[in-house]
């Protein structure tokens, strides 16, 4: 029998779940701005820090190769995408952002404030805590 969480656990939690929701709300409403579904954009926003087979961006994404494909297709249709051989494995294409691409995947990320605010109003020190506790929760080693 697993252990019932504390109390504290459970509102950090649902704290937690809160902060998602209105990130992926906030999200879709800056896709939208752009003409963009959540989902066009945040392939978009994976391929802006770099290059990637659709297959790896289906895994980080947690969704089928094959929405993917769709996907990238929408975004190669737009000019803000397109496919490119790897350079280690010319067999492999690689899904990449033009230009313009790049730059509506800055002007997306730019434009998802709403925690910029109540984040500044936290020390450097307490940002820099919370980033650390939440690379711990992720397994992430800390930079």
């Amino acid at each position: 029998m697993t252990p019932r969480a504390d109390p504290l656990t459970v509102e950090v939690v649902d704290l937690i779940g809160t902060v998602v929701a209105r990130y992926y709300e906030e999200y879709e409403h800056a896709a939208t701005e752009h003409s963009l579904t959540g989902a066009q954009a945040r392939v978009l926003s994976l391929l802006s820090i770099e290059p990637l087979p659709m297959r790896k961006v289906a895994q980080r994404l947690k969704c089928e190769p094959s929405n993917i494909t769709g996907i990238v297709d929408r975004l190669e249709s737009r000019g803000l995408v397109e496919r490119r051989p790897d350079p280690a494995d010319r067999r492999v294409k690689l899904a990449a952002p033009t230009e313009e691409g790049a730059h509506l995947a800055r002007a997306l990320r730019t434009s998802l404030d709403f925690a910029r605010e109540p984040l500044g109003r936290l020390t450097v020190a307490e940002r820099t805590l919370l980033k650390e506790l939440l690379q711990r929760m992720l397994g992430v080693a800390p930079e």
